[in-house]
């Protein structure tokens, strides 16, 4: 495993955190639409307390070090790259508690199959060596998504859920396929999900105990987090080369093992 300061160069080297692709005008374009309440920046939360475009910006600053600065309306953000591996280790000690329970139901989904899906699937793989039994509710199950209002199917990718649209697996930010999930299952909730998007933010705002990675332009999740409803937010860019993401799979993975 790399030391806090060899993860920490990757991070910026890779542009993982540090000085990320995601454009500040991008990131302030996502807070504005937050604060003015288009639900589909919530990915799936509501919110107990009104949030300003000025209040998500420090929020985000604070959550995932993006530039506080309001006067910055263009050009180059950033994620702290300190705040990732934070966030990481304290990820780690949520699933570590959960996997320390005998025989846990863990449930494990992605929006990006193009990017963070890298960590998904070894980690759902650990997860399932150390006894956790890994749901994969709803499968099949198709929807009119937003995806150019095609139908859109939950297909599961070695017990990760993701969705697929004419046998592509896609980008999404829905929340309505998590919340069918935990429908099916009724009252025997996962005792965690470990998501990101919609998917994880459908589960917060049902109550199941999350951990989630978002991007600097995904607030609703850090605002979830803010409020209590989500336990844990990774800030990282979510869709850079997946065999970027191994120094921090292997770091949340062998962090987890330790807290055991």
């Amino acid at each position: 495993m790399l030391s806090r300061d060899e993860l920490r160069d990757h991070l910026v080297s890779t542009r993982i955190a540090g000085d990320v692709a995601t454009s500040r005008e991008n990131n302030l374009d996502h807070y504005s639409s937050l604060a003015n309440g288009d639900p589909y920046y919530a990915l799936g939360l509501t919110f107990d307390q009104p949030w300003s475009y000025r209040d998500v910006l420090a929020l985000m600053a604070k959550s995932a070090g993006v530039v506080s600065d309001p006067g910055h309306r263009s050009g180059q953000d950033t994620i702290d790259p300190d705040l990732t591996i934070d966030a990481l280790d304290a990820m780690a000690e949520r699933i570590a508690a959960v996997l320390a329970r005998p025989r846990p139901r863990i449930l494990f989904a992605t929006g990006h199959p193009t990017g963070v899906l890298a960590i998904h699937l070894p980690l759902a793989a650990f997860c399932a060596s150390r006894g956790a039994q890994l749901l994969s509710p709803a499968e099949g199950w198709t929807y009119a998504g937003s995806g150019f209002g095609r139908p859109r199917r939950i297909r599961y990718l070695q017990d990760v859920a993701m969705l697929d649209d004419r046998g592509a697996l896609v980008h999404s930010h829905d929340a309505a396929p998590m919340r069918h999930m935990l429908d099916e299952l009724g009252a025997d909730l996962p005792d965690l999900v470990i998501a990101d998007h919609g998917w994880a933010g459908a589960a917060g705002e049902a109550g199941v105990p999350t951990v989630a990675f978002a991007d600097c332009n995904d607030p609703g999740l850090f605002v979830g987090e803010a409020e209590g409803k989500l336990d844990v937010v990774v800030p990282l860019d979510d869709n850079v080369l997946p065999r970027y993401y191994a120094p921090l799979t292997e770091r949340l993975v062998t962090s987890v093992t330790q807290a055991l």
